[in-house]
């Protein structure tokens, strides 16, 4: 609708842009830190495939969408992490089910029943399911002959408290499990958008609000300030990008010789290898070890700031940006950087997640292979 209207890249007013809004709810870590549960859920590509990347869930954006005839409704992460859409079938008894929107395979005039065998692991156990096609509806686009998974088993307690109920895969085709075509793909096919580009603007967290938006089909100029720095995607399956250097208080202290990243709107924090998240901490004054940082406004303020240097620009995060607020106050404080070990020959890998894309407005340009970045409007 008129709401979803936007500028694209040519500066035209499209109507076919729809803006998906994107909440932010209470930390699923601190309840899983509660039950004494492990808070870092990791992810596969594929069943035979070893990489893994994190998915923390510190910070959950996620937004609505629907399925099937009539319209079943779903709360899911939309995550450029992976590629695969994915929701709870009523089929499905795991407890992690029963607490989340289910849905109805026969209460659907379009769904079709496709049936291959569906699995992606997790450190904390694995999801398993069938895969079934149906129309899939993100604010006002519809998606025909849409594969999803419908979740059977969900075992252990990962997603029990989730505060949504599935994950919309926004990155590659290469990425997909059993080679379903991800949705993204299924819009450009069906011309649902005028542009080949999807563009994420989370806003910060203040008086207790957080929210977002998910734009398909353009970007919008009044999220982001200055113009937008286009990046070459280096391998077609993350958003995968290169980085010139991190530096650290003005200094180049990690990925001096350029590095892989990857933009993963499902992953909470900044990810990279253990052994340079340990200096970092080290470095920005947090504890020697993995644990958490802790700190008042003063400290945060002689804390340095980390630089990203992307295609020869800096990308800077104040400690303020980098570290996370845990509790009632700011007097405990927790490190936005988390340890993950990528194997090559896909690693090593940093992840640039919600924390940078709060400060960075992003544009994922599936027509040119490019990610635009810009610093986002508060």
């Amino acid at each position: 609708g008129p709401s979803g209207w936007a500028q694209d890249a040519t500066g035209v007013t499209r109507t076919s842009v729809r803006r998906v809004a994107l909440t932010r709810r209470r930390s699923l870590r601190k309840q899983l830190r509660a039950r004494g549960q492990p808070w870092h859920l990791w992810r596969d590509t594929s069943p035979e495939d070893s990489l893994s990347t994190p998915i923390l869930w510190q910070m959950e954006y996620f937004g609505q969408i629907s399925i099937g005839t009539p319209p079943q409704n779903f709360t899911v992460v939309f995550d450029t992490g992976s590629s695969n859409l994915w929701v709870p079938s009523v089929y499905c008894v795991s407890k992690a089910c029963a607490k989340h929107s289910r849905f109805h395979p026969t209460q659907s005039s379009t769904y079709k029943v496709i049936g291959t065998p569906f699995s992606i692991q997790y450190g904390t156990g694995s999801m398993t399911g069938i895969i079934g096609s149906d129309q899939v509806a993100v604010e006002g686009l519809i998606v025909s002959n849409q594969q999803f998974a419908e979740s059977i088993s969900e075992p252990g307690k990962a997603f029990l408290d989730a505060d949504f109920d599935g994950i919309l895969g926004l990155a590659y085709p290469s990425l997909a499990v059993d080679g379903v075509t991800p949705v993204f793909d299924n819009m450009m096919a069906q011309n649902l958008v005028e542009l080949p580009i999807f563009s994420v603007y989370m806003s910060s967290y203040a008086r207790g609000i957080c929210s977002g938006m998910l734009l398909f089909g353009g970007f919008d100029t009044s999220r982001f300030t200055g113009t937008l720095n286009w990046v070459p995607v280096t391998q077609q399956g993350y958003w995968q990008i290169q980085l010139d250097n991190i530096q650290l208080g003005g200094t180049v202290t990690f990925c001096a010789n350029g590095c892989q990243a990857i933009v993963d709107t499902g992953t909470s924090l900044i990810a990279g290898p253990t052994k340079d998240i340990k200096e970092a901490r080290v470095g920005s004054g947090g504890e020697k070890t993995l644990g958490s940082l802790e700190g008042t406004p003063p400290s945060l303020d002689v804390m340095p700031d980390l630089t990203f240097t992307i295609n020869g620009l800096p990308y800077t995060l104040s400690a303020q940006a980098y570290t996370l607020e845990s509790g009632d106050g700011i007097t405990f404080c927790i490190s936005g950087f988390q340890g993950n070990d990528v194997p090559p020959p896909t690693g090593p890998l940093w992840i640039l997640g919600d924390v940078f894309i709060r400060q960075f407005y992003s544009v994922f340009d599936r027509g040119n292979n490019l990610v635009g970045l810009a610093p986002a409007v508060p």
